[in-house]
């Protein structure tokens, strides 16, 4: 049976859904096969990577790729993580079973320390209640 595939999506693919695609992976192992894409690509922003070091979570291989590049692609689940994105969405030519909004705010805008920490955290708590509700849903045992 092939594995769900999920696609993290925000504006530039250098912080948020490159720690939803990082976090995922450390939280679920192999269970998922699991990516993420910006509609306007920038470089991953090292805060972010500092932030998923900071947790023990790996960042090596993440890279900034572009939603085109995925165009023509199933995804059991694309995982949206902001306004930009979500309009992006729109005009994608790729198919999805399910989509999920999680407006998280963009770390590079927020004067705080920690803005990148608080951010993993936002995704950590939602992606537990999304794994609890696919174990539920699939007859499973509710993740650890």
């Amino acid at each position: 049976m092939a594995k769900p595939r999920v696609l993290f999506l925000c504006n530039a693919n250098s912080a948020r859904s490159l720690m939803g695609e990082a976090l995922l992976r450390h939280m679920a192992g192999d269970r998922f096969e699991v990516f993420s894409a910006g509609t306007d690509p920038d470089r991953p922003h090292e805060l972010a990577l500092a932030a998923l070091r900071k947790q023990g979570i790996d960042s090596s291989g993440l890279a900034s790729k572009s939603l085109d590049d995925f165009a023509g692609q199933h995804f059991d689940t694309v995982i949206v993580l902001c306004d930009k994105a979500k309009q992006a969405c729109r005009d994608w030519q790729g198919s999805r079973d399910e989509q999920l909004y999680w407006d998280i705010r963009d770390p590079r805008f927020i004067e705080r320390p920690d803005a990148y920490e608080q951010a993993l955290q936002e995704i950590r708590q939602r992606l537990l209640l999304w794994q609890q509700l696919k174990a539920h849903d699939d007859g499973g045992d509710t993740p650890s």
